[in-house]
């Protein structure tokens, strides 16, 4: 690595090649060639409630240590005392640190770009400048793709719903990873990209991801990025922005991801998870009866979650179980639970639950109960995040007396006294709230208050038992030690118009993510929902390459009414076996 001149500063490594400007305003980077990639903006802008930040004025860079590999460009705000971003060159990497000194309440931090002021020069908001032509996310959107165009938009984050825009449910959180390439026609993260991808992660401890979402901003020829505070953070001294590590020429973005989740390790920024062997069940073949339960609802009315029944489970198992499917471990799906903040059974659908699971236990099975993070049907709102009307919104964690509701819920569902199942399948983790003017007991929000939420429930359930099983969608490094087992998610957005994508790559990349930045753990592949029999078929056969195969059917998919025939339970047989006679060989 070499670092040359002062008028302008040059950094070369053998991954990349910055430039950067005399006036402080733009760092030009290069492939090690000459390739033009990107014309870093060196401001940024750490908006608050109370205004905008604005940039009045940039001094020259200046040299943090004797190499020159550190630099700090310090600007004049409008309404912070001091701000700088820190560029620190390494062999490898360029590190982006943007701090302020002040007070405010932050609402948005943008990075890589920032509102100039400057006299004689353009005035506005200021991108970065991109010769960029593809870009990749971490997070699953659209299914009929897995890499975009340079000039779209895409969010890593705490939410995501199947409502228009916000689609981005499947991993909430993803890694807060994006990739970006000058290849132009790829349709699949690791197709050939001649000069690699530039990863660009945040980097930073999980306390510290108190924002909603990562947004990455695209304009013309263009691109800067932006966290979502939502008005929920404070500063009264001096702050600094979760660290931007960019990362030039990765050969793919799989490869990258790795890198990224390496890096948060050495920073403390993400748990190492203790070693030891996990409970033999824990990979047994999983029946979840969200599929079967929508058929009932495609066939008999109403909608799934009516169709979480006592009798409808019975159906279920005992049709697979006469086919010789009998899984280890079985899914109690919404909504088997009167309120979803109380977690105690509807009796009317399940009059015996606690005695069925003791018969599951009998006969060497394991039960999971599906689990609605944040919703707080049935608790008092002053145990809520409420928005200004008093009106509850999501169950509070920063709140004791709410933590306590959370544990002895937990209690009750695992504990020998209560339900007894085995653990639970967390879904709804993207309903993380947001809004600038909801108000909660304490502080926190966004990426760290939802692992706050499944720090509480994670902690209450080892307490009860130890092997209890959590399965969550939150494949970011951090979030490791609140999950067991990862979940790859709805195969569809059920609401999107148009051509039904291909299946088994959105699943693939969904696979190759989880485990790139979660490696320790075991993943569940979902199943639901197959839009024909054919392709349920094609990705039978793909389940055991990606992780502890699922079942969500009994005897028809919702979506066609198709039946599973001789053959289906025949594939499912030799499958699961193999899988079970597989995971015997790796634990002897």
């Amino acid at each position: 690595m070499t670092v040359a001149g002062s008028v302008p500063l040059v950094v070369e490594s053998a991954r990349y090649r910055l430039e950067v400007a005399p006036d402080g305003l733009l760092a030009t980077l290069s492939s090690p060639g000459g390739t033009h990639w990107a014309s870093l903006r060196t401001l940024a802008a750490l908006d608050t409630v109370a205004a905008p930040d604005e940039t009045l004025s940039v001094a020259p860079p200046r040299a943090l240590d004797g190499s020159g590999r550190e630099l700090e460009i310090e600007r004049r705000s409008t309404i912070w005392e001091h701000a700088s971003v820190r560029l620190l060159c390494t062999e490898e990497t360029i590190e982006v640190r943007a701090s302020v000194t002040g007070r405010g309440t932050l609402t948005d931090v943008h990075l890589l770009g920032g509102r100039s002021l400057l006299p004689r020069r353009p005035t506005g908001f200021l991108p970065s400048g991109s010769s960029f032509r593809t870009l990749f996310s971490s997070s699953p959107g659209d299914p009929a793709r897995l890499v975009r165009g340079a000039g779209e938009t895409a969010v890593i984050g705490a939410t995501g719903d199947s409502r228009p825009g916000r689609g981005h449910w499947f991993f909430t959180p993803a890694p807060l990873y994006f990739a970006l390439t000058t290849a132009e026609g790829l349709r699949e993260p690791d197709d050939e990209a001649p000069e690699g991808w530039l990863g660009l992660a945040i980097a930073a401890p999980v306390g510290e991801l108190d924002f909603v979402q990562l947004a990455y901003q695209p304009a013309d020829r263009a691109f800067s990025l932006r966290l979502d505070y939502d008005g929920h953070t404070s500063v009264d001294g001096e702050f600094a922005a979760p660290a931007l590590v960019l990362t030039p020429g990765v050969p793919d973005p799989y490869s990258g991801l790795r890198r990224s989740r390496e890096d948060l390790l050495a920073r403390g920024a993400a748990p190492t998870r203790p070693v030891r062997d996990a409970p033999a069940w824990w990979t047994e073949p999983i029946f979840c009866g969200w599929g079967a339960q929508s058929h009932l609802a495609a066939t008999r009315g109403g909608l799934a979650a009516d169709h979480s029944t006592q009798a409808a489970y019975d159906g279920f198992l005992d049709h697979l179980e006469a086919h010789g499917v009998v899984p280890g471990t079985i899914v109690i799906d919404d909504k088997w639970q009167g309120a979803y903040g109380t977690c105690l059974p509807d009796l009317e659908k399940w009059p015996e639950l606690p005695r069925w699971i003791a018969a599951r236990h009998a006969r060497g099975q394991r039960v999971l109960l599906w689990w609605k993070a944040w919703d707080a049907e049935g608790l008092p709102a002053e145990l809520c995040i409420r928005n200004p009307d008093g009106a509850a919104i999501a169950l509070d964690p920063t709140h004791p007396d709410a933590r306590g509701a959370l544990r002895e819920a937990v209690a009750h569902m695992l504990g020998g006294d209560g339900l007894d199942a085995d653990g639970l399948k967390i879904d709804f983790t993207g309903s993380t709230p947001s809004g600038r003017a909801l108000s909660a007991h304490g502080d926190g929000w966004g990426i760290a208050l939802l692992h706050e939420l499944l720090a509480v429930v994670h902690a209450a359930a080892k307490e009860v038992e130890p092997e209890a099983l959590i399965i969550t969608h939150t494949p970011h490094p951090a979030f490791v030690d609140v999950s067991d087992m990862l979940r790859l998610n709805d195969m569809l957005r059920l609401d999107d118009l148009g051509p039904v994508p291909a299946i088994l790559p959105q699943m693939r990349y969904r696979a190759e993510v989880t485990r790139a930045a979660c490696p320790e753990l075991p993943i569940d592949t979902d199943d639901w929902c197959a839009p024909d029999l054919a392709t349920w078929r094609s990705y039978l056969e793909l389940k055991p390459e990606l992780g502890v195969p699922a079942l969500y059917y009994a005897s028809h998919l919702d979506a066609t009414g198709e039946s599973l025939t001789r053959h289906d339970y025949e594939a499912l047989r030799r499958m699961w076996t193999a899988w079970r006679n597989a995971r015997a060989t790796d634990r002897a």
